[in-house]
């Protein structure tokens, strides 16, 4: 039986050599999924008759010695927020429960399959993509593979689980409030929020398939077990061809880590420190530094685009909801003037346009800051991305009414998204990098956010790390 915990690059290379045929190694991991979906519940849909035919035509073509992709006969999950041939999404939505088969893939689904890839199944996600969760009423629980009493964080969380667990060796996922780093984090895996734009969305969901438009803030992105792995396949979604890696040896990175009301765990602190001090390793200096930006100031700006931006897929009894609440909302927001409570996600759903337009005004000026900073000498910022590693399944409230508990004080379940808003809100690229266990064994990570475009160096710092500190580590399952 094949390792499905091989790197994607070990796999093609086995495959080149007729070490193994693409059908053996579909076959290898869709054992692993059956023995593991009553535990983790990763994969919900899956097209397995379409995938052994793919897998086929891939050995049929190798053995004919045609020309083939640079993702022959890898297997390949897809997150529930992409349309797929024969696997429209649902996004957990009652909804789209029945949407036609005959969906053509989404942009970046149809790129990973031209260039070889053999998709199989598609990953759990949150209703509609909108928690830092998965789990929905159709498909129900995804759970971590590290801890299945915890989350492996959303909305790509079936696609984190999926890897983490050895089900799939590649995924595409993506990310509007973290999506794609938060689960990266919990499960100890690597992923991409490429810069705003880099990859096509066509195809992703939400928006709802007949009120399609491109979101502001949202990007999708590569996932992977491993840095190089993760380079590979933002190649191919990215039409380019991968860059040869870099030194980092020479380069200046940013620690910025403390920021007020952005509160951290004791542990997630400590890992910031541990990779600060395995880049020094690596030869890059690395100073506490941060960009002239308020974060308060950030978040505010952050909250009211992705509020608004959100709503547009809100039914319309419940937006009528949040407008009758706006003056009570108002009301608690004067009160307590948090920008990661619940009033104020409300009030930002239901936003003037003026105040949207306002969002435009501040992220051009908080742009020209980073945009100095990183003239000033830096390559990239090292943050945090959750102030917490993965917590317990908590589904008896909305994301807007939960709450956590960070080193004995509770806060909004919104102070989740403080760190990972400076890529999202000004459109930079970040990468999500294993950062070692907690005293738990629960993964923790980090983000290097970087230039605009300059995904090649951000793929450079995370291969350094691999080597230096470490990267993925097997569950015990």
């Amino acid at each position: 039986m094949a390792d499905t915990y091989a790197t994607a690059r070990e796999m093609l290379r086995a495959l080149a050599a007729k070490d193994i045929s693409a059908r053996e190694l579909l076959d290898a991991h869709l054992a692993r999924n059956d023995g593991l979906h009553t535990k983790l519940n990763a994969v919900i849909e899956t097209d397995i008759a379409r995938a052994k035919k793919d897998a086929q035509a891939i050995d049929d073509a190798r053995a004919r010695g045609k020309p083939l992709g640079p993702l022959a006969g890898i297997p390949m999950t897809i997150k529930d927020g992409f349309d797929v041939e024969n696997m429209p999404a649902v996004c957990g939505n009652p909804a789209l429960v029945g949407r036609a088969k005959t969906c053509p893939d989404a942009a970046v689904v149809a790129r990973a399959r031209k260039a070889g890839a053999v998709i199989w199944g598609k990953t759990n996600v949150p209703l509609m993509l909108g928690d830092l969760q998965s789990f929905n009423e159709i498909y129900g629980t995804t759970n971590n593979p590290y801890d299945v009493t915890r989350t492996p964080g959303g909305s790509s969380g079936g696609s984190a689980t999926a890897l983490a667990a050895g089900i799939t060796p590649l995924e595409i996922g993506s990310d509007i409030g973290g999506s794609l780093r938060h689960p990266a984090n919990y499960c100890g895996v690597y992923s991409l929020k490429p810069t705003w734009n880099a990859l096509p969305q066509a195809g992703h969901i939400p928006p709802l398939p007949d009120n399609w438009f491109e979101p502001d803030l949202n990007v999708v992105g590569p996932m992977a077990r491993n840095a190089e792995d993760l380079r590979l396949l933002y190649g191919v979604l990215h039409d380019s061809a991968a860059r040869p890696r870099r030194d980092v040896k020479g380069a200046r990175v940013a620690l910025w880590n403390a920021e007020p009301n952005w509160p951290l765990s004791a542990e997630v602190k400590a890992a910031t420190v541990r990779v600060a001090k395995a880049l020094g390793d690596c030869g890059v200096e690395v100073v506490e530094a941060k960009p002239a930006i308020d974060g308060e100031e950030m978040m505010r700006n952050y909250m009211v685009r992705i509020g608004a931006e959100m709503s547009a897929n809100l039914p319309d009894a419940a937006f009528a909801e949040f407008l009758a609440g706006a003056e009570a909302d108002k009301r608690a927001f004067a009160e307590h003037p948090d920008w990661t409570s619940a009033a104020s996600y409300r009030l930002s759903a239901t936003a003037l346009y003026r105040d949207v337009t306002r969002t435009l005004v501040a992220r051009h000026r908080m742009k020209e800051q980073l945009t100095a900073f990183y003239a000033s000498g830096f390559d990239a910022i090292l943050m945090p991305i959750t102030p917490v590693p993965a917590f317990r399944h908590s589904q008896s409230e909305s994301f807007m009414d939960r709450h956590i508990e960070i080193e004995g004080r509770t806060w909004p379940f919104l102070t989740m998204v403080n760190w990972i808003s400076l890529a999202t809100f000004l459109h930079a690229p970040a990468i999500a990098v294993p950062a070692g266990r907690t005293g738990d064994g629960l993964p923790v990570g980090v983000q290097l956010v970087g230039t605009w475009n300059g995904e090649d160096r951000l793929f450079d710092f995370a291969a350094a790390l691999e080597e230096t500190l470490g990267g993925f580590t097997k569950p015990a399952l």
